[in-house]
């Protein structure tokens, strides 16, 4: 059986970083910029043994880019090399809003 990797705090913090410059590529198609700048991923939990898990939320219950995104989350995940699974989960608590978003996303989409 073979050993599972040991990952030292500093470590995980670097792939966490690397996760997130992968899901950057994700782009919501209605609004033009990424998931991470429009505040949509609350969490990333990665194990030792490479299973990730992101908490994301959508800008609306009934957004019908739920699919879309999910799978193109799963895409850019396969670039993270110490990633062995991916799981998105939705959740709704605390609420998104534009406050979430970042400076650059409200610039880009004329909001103050």
């Amino acid at each position: 059986m073979a050993e599972i990797p040991k990952y030292t705090e500093e470590q995980i913090a670097a792939i966490k970083d690397k996760i997130l410059e992968a899901l950057e590529m994700v782009i919501d198609p209605e609004l033009g910029i990424d998931i991470v700048n429009l505040g949509l991923i609350y969490e990333i939990r990665f194990e030792d043994n490479g299973h990730t898990e992101i908490d994301m939320t959508l800008t609306t219950m009934g957004c019908p880019l739920a699919d879309l995104l999910t799978d193109q989350i799963h895409d850019v995940m396969r670039d993270v090399p110490e990633v062995t699974k991916t799981d998105v989960k939705l959740v709704w608590y605390p609420a998104w809003t534009v406050d979430k978003m970042s400076r650059y996303a409200r610039i880009a989409l004329g909001i103050r």
